[in-house]
């Protein structure tokens, strides 16, 4: 399938052609259901099987619309947006509007994406921007600095202004505060334009707790008998629900021309053989010379879902969590996971990729799969994203957490090792922002939220004490928003402007030396040096070797001779003769890059 193709969907409104659009709504607890197009008379909408209701209207582009669902004699029903609308009009309670996909004019219609081994992903929040538009300017700067794809936290529409986006309750619409479907088209175009990637982070296993009312009329669309941390579980059992959200992907990736998904938490998701199912559509409906990805969030560290025809690569949370740990100090929360050991968690993580590929946990639950056959760009690696730093209580990042020079170290090894590598907007100029939880819930909602959002901190020892935990930010407040945007005025600053220089030399070395010899690399492997140091080897696909030595303590380790070599970055002056004559220094780390069979070139 192409871009100009006509896909028909099972849900929503789609245009036919000029002023004739087909409605189609799943709601098997309905007895009937009636259309109301804005300016015409109600029209009952035809049973179609399997709790199908569709009709057919004369109208076209940005006509409003609502359905009208009776579940019992009732004469008034219950009036509600789409479910699977593409646009609204005054927010989720509003009016949906029919959008004719094909309205977008494709400047780089040619573009077919860049092979996963290039990807330098760079995860940002739009309202944190300032919408679509405001994000747009910031695509040469993101370009130049040496990032290869943007990947946008979930845009699908929300209850209020302002919102993380995993608390979406219409999943085909573009959220209002963001702009319309053409801003984002408009977004992608640019971007693809620059050469940049476009991924989007997608929410499939829940619904936000305000506006959504699937429950009301599709009760079969949730299970009753296992619940999530956002409510029952979606019935991914049933094949209207799967239909509902594999067709939600293939819209995102064929009418919006994204370069790959990223799914949230599928851990969450129990019907494992919906992610596969997921996957093998999506291959098989796309045109196969574009380039497209598929990266998954899950705890489940499942090894077996990673691969060609199945998804590209996985977050690696474990690869985050003992660098935070290293970093920090931190044992708290999901942290104690990683406290014991961490050095030797970091090694297995450099050699194998998971940390926990079948071990126990602390309460003795096995978790993961052996991970140890798949190459390094199979796994995500970051020091920041939205969770880890949102999550925190103040929102603070590492900047604020971490030893300067022992956290310039743990950049390099994310940025020169051959994981792919995630910036979170700011990171790369050391941004002392915090980036905090925030929405914009209506009044009894807004205070469940502040309240089991302080509760949530109880056991942490920094907020036993009840006025600090008064003292954490109020989601809904919008001065805790305005907190979280970007300071992009400190880039050109000492010291952010340094750290901007720094992340920009390192990403231009990845793409020079560790990029073209990517594709084909597996871990040899990696040892400790000492306490919170380690050395790592992988064979790059041309037979050279690319070696990391890292230190994040504050003593120099001992070392062992690395063998001949040629530098390609050290963070602190010295430290490669240091190194090679016996001994890493402390908080530093050093690249090298060994040649292979006839390449004495790399001896330079």
């Amino acid at each position: 399938m192409n871009a100009v193709t006509r896909f028909e969907y099972s849900f929503g409104a789609q245009v036919l052609g000029p002023q004739w659009t087909r409605f189609a709504l799943w709601a098997p607890s309905a007895r009937r259901v009636e259309l109301e197009v804005e300016g015409q008379a109600p029209l009952a909408m035809i049973q179609a099987g399997e709790g199908r209701f569709v009709g057919e209207a004369e109208c076209d582009h940005g006509t409003r619309y609502r359905y009208r669902i009776h579940l019992d004699d009732d004469a008034e029903g219950i009036l509600v947006a789409d479910p699977a609308s593409r646009a609204q009009a005054g927010g989720i309670d509003g009016p949906s509007l029919v959008v004719d996909p094909f309205r977008h004019a494709w400047r780089h219609a040619d573009w077919l994406g860049r092979p996963w081994h290039e990807t330098v992903l760079y995860e940002l929040h739009l309202g944190a921007l300032g919408g679509l538009e405001a994000a747009r300017r910031q695509l040469p700067y993101l370009a130049e600095l040496g990032v290869t794809a943007v990947e946008l936290m979930p845009v699908a529409a929300f209850p209020g202004s302002r919102n993380w986006g995993y608390d979406g309750v219409l999943p085909y619409a573009v959220d209002e505060a963001y702009g319309d479907p053409d801003a984002l088209k408009a977004f992608v175009d640019d971007a693809h334009g620059l050469g940049l990637m476009v991924f989007l982070d997608v929410v499939y296993n829940h619904f936000g707790p305000d506006g959504n009312y699937l429950p009301r009329y599709a009760e079969a669309f949730f299970r009753h008998d296992r619940d999530t941390p956002w409510g029952p579980a979606i019935d991914f059992r049933q094949p209207m629900v799967r239909r509902f959200f594999i067709e939600n992907a293939l819209m995102w990736l064929d009418e919006y021309r994204f370069d790959g998904l990223r799914l949230d938490a599928v851990h969450a998701i129990g019907e494992r053989d919906f992610l596969v199912e997921l996957a093998e559509t999506l291959r098989s409906h796309l045109d196969a010379n574009r380039h497209v990805h598929l990266v998954l969030e899950n705890e489940h560290n499942d090894a077996e879902l990673l691969g060609p025809g199945r998804f590209t690569a996985q977050w690696n949370d474990d690869w985050h969590n003992v660098m935070h740990v290293l970093l920090t100090g931190e044992r708290e929360g999901y942290y104690g996971e990683f406290a014991d050991e961490p050095t030797q968690k970091l090694v297995r993580c450099l050699s194998e990729g998971f940390v926990y590929q079948g071990d126990p946990t602390r309460d003795g639950t096995p978790r993961g799969t052996p991970s140890a056959h798949l190459p390094p760009s199979a796994f995500v690696a970051f020091l920041q994203n939205h969770d880890q730093v949102g999550n925190r209580a103040l929102g603070e990042r590492l900047t604020r957490l971490a030893e300067p020079q022992a956290l310039e170290a743990a950049t390099l090894l994310l940025l020169l090792s051959p994981m792919v590598p995630l910036l979170f907007m700011g990171e790369e100029w050391a941004s002392e922002r915090p980036f905090l939880f925030f929405t914009d819930h209506r009044a009894e909602l807004a205070e469940a939220v502040r309240e089991g959002r302080r509760a949530e901190f109880a056991a942490f020892s920094a907020f036993q004490d009840p006025a600090r935990r008064e003292a954490i930010p109020d989601p809904n407040a919008e001065s805790t928003f305005a907190a979280s945007r970007p300071d992009f005025d400190s880039r050109g600053t000492p010291p952010h402007a340094d750290r901007l220089a720094y992340v920009r030399h390192l990403l231009a070395i990845r793409h020079e030396e560790i990029v073209p010899r990517l594709d084909g690399a597996r871990a040899l492997g990696a040892e400790p040096l000492g306490d919170k140091a380690v050395v790592a080897r992988w064979q790059m696909n041309d037979d050279s070797q690319l070696v990391i030595a890292v230190n994040l303590s504050q003593q120099a380790v001992a070392t062992s001779a690395f063998g001949i070599g040629r530098r390609l970055y050290e963070t602190r002056d010295g430290a490669a003769v240091a190194t090679e004559s016996g001994s890493l220094p402390a908080s530093c780390a050093v690249a090298w890059l060994r040649p292979g069979p006839g390449d004495e070139e790399l001896c330079a």
